[in-house]
């Protein structure tokens, strides 16, 4: 299985970094795993509701760069549906097996995703009704589909 992680924004903390480079570590075993990072956008405080629509509509546009035809897409959206660890497992498991071997997982910016990207989302994920930073949602996102693929193998980690 191909999984991408598009993501806006560089992960700076050396922390997050860390975490994140010893999952793509133990994904290795389980899938092809490709992180790619687009640009953020500038978004100063106090944006007009406008602004903040070209922000993300700018920030959409290098995210569907990079998703390929093919490619199922899991939008993380705080309006999406919540599953638990083991649904997740299951959604990607029936998904390689209706012959989806290329999923896209897309984290959005500051602002959230535009409306295309939602609209080009196949499904869309919440992890929780509360914001997350998007460097740390990279790792959550990380160790679910980590935990995923332990509950699919049927080995110890996810209780």
């Amino acid at each position: 299985m191909n999984i991408s992680i598009i993501g806006v924004g560089k992960v700076k903390e050396n922390f997050m970094a860390k975490a994140i480079d010893e999952y793509t570590k133990r994904l290795s075993r389980y899938c092809k795993l490709n992180i790619i990072e687009v640009p953020d956008e500038k978004a100063p405080e106090n944006l007009s509701q406008k602004e903040m629509e070209q922000v993300k509509g700018a920030e959409g546009e290098n995210i569907l760069k990079h998703v390929k035809e093919g490619m199922y897409v899991i939008a993380l959206d705080i309006q999406g549906k919540m599953l638990s660890s083991e649904e997740l497992a299951d959604k990607m498991e029936k998904l390689g097996l209706q012959g989806n071997s290329s999923i896209a997982f897309i984290i959005g910016g500051s602002l959230g995703l535009s409306n295309e990207v939602r609209k080009r989302a196949d499904f869309r994920l919440s992890f929780s009704p509360m914001t997350f930073p998007h460097q740390l949602m990279r790792v959550i996102l990380l160790e679910q589909i980590y935990r995923g693929f332990r509950i699919m193998k049927n080995e110890p980690y996810h209780k």
